[in-house]
């Protein structure tokens, strides 16, 4: 890590543990995954901030926190299998590899999932899988996943991808309008239904249907 990197990984951990205990694993996970090797450089000296930046195709990285909130959330365990609906930089699907068996991330822009397979590549990543595909009904064909994550927002809960889950599988979305806030919620699946935890407030964009006709 570069010094400003360090500052800011610190004032991370700090924000972080302030809010309750952070699973080891997660940290040496979020550590070994170079966190400003997937934004703008222009950006790379607040890499840890928990503001939401720009990145390709009109898309934004979420801030440190709330990813790090949702992947502490997942509890992933080492044999898990991981979907990830909304790629974008590919960052959370680096730190997840570090957790998983294997992950799945479905991107509707191009660009953003070629620009994470170099990025995966680059690090040695092998057991994240990335689909150029439509994520807003998740992958009915290649479950069931033990994990299930969207970075995108559901103006209800989606049912249907608990039908994609694993026996005690847990899905983490966003939930809510288009406009304002969202809350993200944290679906257990127990039998055939789902327990409901919320565990933070977003603003993020809606689910999009089909992938993007260019870029």
């Amino acid at each position: 890590m570069t010094g400003d990197d360090r500052e800011g990984f610190a004032a991370f951990l700090l924000r972080l543990r302030g809010k309750g205990a952070v699973p080891k694993a997660l940290i040496a996970a979020i550590e070994a995954t170079p966190r400003r090797g997937f934004m703008a450089a222009q950006f790379g000296s607040i890499a840890w901030t928990d503001r939401m930046l720009p990145i390709e195709c009109g898309e934004a990285i979420e801030g440190a926190d709330i990813q790090a909130a949702v992947i502490a959330a997942l509890a992933v365990e080492p044999g898990h299998r991981v979907l990830e609906i909304g790629t974008g930089s590919g960052y959370t699907a680096a730190v997840l590899s570090r957790l998983a068996a294997r992950v799945v991330s479905v991107e509707r822009y191009k660009t953003l999932a070629e620009q994470a397979r170099q990025r995966f590549e680059a690090l040695g990543i092998t057991n994240v899988i990335v689909r150029h595909a439509d994520g807003s009904n998740g992958l009915p064909n290649e479950g069931p996943f033990d994990r299930i994550v969207v970075w995108a927002a559901f103006e209800s809960l989606p049912r249907f991808l608990l039908d994609q889950l694993s026996s005690g599988g847990v899905v983490i979305a966003p939930i809510g309008p288009e406009e304002g806030e969202q809350v993200v919620a944290k679906l257990t699946k127990v039998g055939s239904r789902f327990e409901r935890e919320d565990i933070g407030i977003v603003r993020l964009q809606p689910i999009l249907p089909g992938v993007a006709a260019v870029i």
